[in-house]
């Protein structure tokens, strides 16, 4: 997926239905691949062979630390 990508204008965090935020892959964490990110709840959805997984079960709470790494990784 890319960040210009017109389905992330769609797609919506299961939870609080807001706008997610693409998180390109990082060989730096244990993050393996490319991920979607709710930066107001802290929760990160995986993508996985292309399909974004928004099931409120697939998400997994991120921690203060990485939160902030994460803020910095953001694709606009």
């Amino acid at each position: 997926m890319k960040h210009d990508d017109p389905l992330l204008r769609i797609l919506a965090c299961p939870l609080d239905k807001g706008p997610l935020h693409l998180l390109p892959p990082d060989d730096d964490t244990l993050l393996s691949g490319e991920a979607l990110y709710n930066p107001r709840l802290r929760r990160r959805y995986p993508i996985v062979d292309g399909i974004p997984q928004l099931l409120p079960s697939s998400g997994e709470q991120v921690p203060e630390d990485e939160h902030e790494r994460l803020l910095d990784r953001m694709s606009p």
